[in-house]
């Protein structure tokens, strides 16, 4: 697979007022399925299932998880039967149905994936010893890739995203679900670069996970003011900037993610606290394939939906 992507500018009156540019760095189109931060997490993983003649990859995830619907289609186009071990049971008591209405779980099962259906206490011991000599037990032998698939080899493949074209850029800013992605950034950035995580969702407890991953004390910081009340919550304000910023420049944002963060960007610019004619450079992580299935949820509680 081919790793290529781009910086696209963005023009905007409040940029221009304050000397500022901005760039989005277009990982979204690295591939159609396995864009974004998943391709860079698995391109490692994958080779060292290979090296160790695994032949199925097991992962975690949530019922919308982007992680879930790009391992499926990279296991399929590499040659890897693919488990997914889901968070919430309830959705074993009628398979077909949740197949039918949950369009990450259906393309999923398309690619080849095989699910187990855990209820949420359990999915809580994914990373305890006994729960995985479980699945072993069950499924045979596996690979496995944690939630959300960041791990040491998942941070090495994040470290490839910024390009020597990007050295002259001020401002690194990226989502942050499980802290892989940035870590990666944070090791690959110059030491006159701040990067600038959005968290996407509540919580304290990232720092940790990411200075583990980190090889430096360069500069870095995490911005906790933007996850509009937790992972995957929304609301109207979040839904008129993902369709205004998308008409403006044609890039679609996903709500989960990179809504919030190009949402906490341009707040960030209006308050004045990026430094003067400085530039930025945002990183767009994929996961656009959530989309449908949030608008799903939005039809039914009668809010606007996000319209890319």
């Amino acid at each position: 697979m081919k790793e290529i992507s781009y910086n696209q500018s963005i023009k905007s009156k409040d940029l221009e007022g304050r000397g500022l540019s901005l760039s989005v760095k277009r990982e979204d189109l690295l591939h159609p399925h396995i864009s974004g931060n998943k391709f860079r997490k698995l391109k490692y993983n994958l080779e060292e299932a290979r090296k160790k003649g695994s032949t199925t990859l097991l992962t975690f995830g949530g019922a919308y998880s982007n992680h879930i619907s790009a391992l499926s289609y990279a296991g399929k186009l590499n040659g890897f039967k693919t488990l997914g071990i889901i968070r919430g049971d309830e959705l074993a008591h009628d398979p077909e149905k949740v197949f039918t209405e949950n369009p990450t779980l259906r393309f999923a099962r398309s690619n080849g994936m095989e699910f187990k259906f855990v209820s949420r206490a359990a999915y809580r011991e994914k990373e305890n010893p006994e729960f995985i000599e479980s699945l072993i037990s069950e499924f045979g032998d596996f690979y496995m890739v944690p939630e959300g698939g960041t791990n040491r080899l998942a941070v090495k493949g994040c470290e490839e995203i910024l390009s020597k074209d990007d050295a002259s850029y001020d401002y690194i800013c990226v989502s942050v679900g499980t802290g892989g992605t940035i870590s990666g950034l944070i090791n690959s950035a110059k030491t006159c670069q701040k990067v600038l995580g959005f968290q996407s969702l509540k919580g304290d407890f990232l720092e940790d996970s990411i200075r583990k991953n980190i090889s430096g004390g360069k500069q870095w910081n995490l911005i906790k003011e933007y996850h509009f009340g937790g992972y995957a919550k929304i609301n109207e304000k979040l839904i008129s900037f993902i369709n205004d910023f998308y008409q403006q420049t044609t890039i679609p944002l996903d709500p989960v993610y990179t809504g919030k963060m190009m949402f906490g960007i341009m707040d960030l610019v209006k308050k004045d606290l990026f430094k003067s004619n400085s530039s930025i450079l945002a990183v767009h992580t994929g996961g656009i394939q959530g989309v449908e299935g949030m608008n799903q949820r939005l039809l039914k509680r009668n809010l606007p939906l996000i319209k890319i």
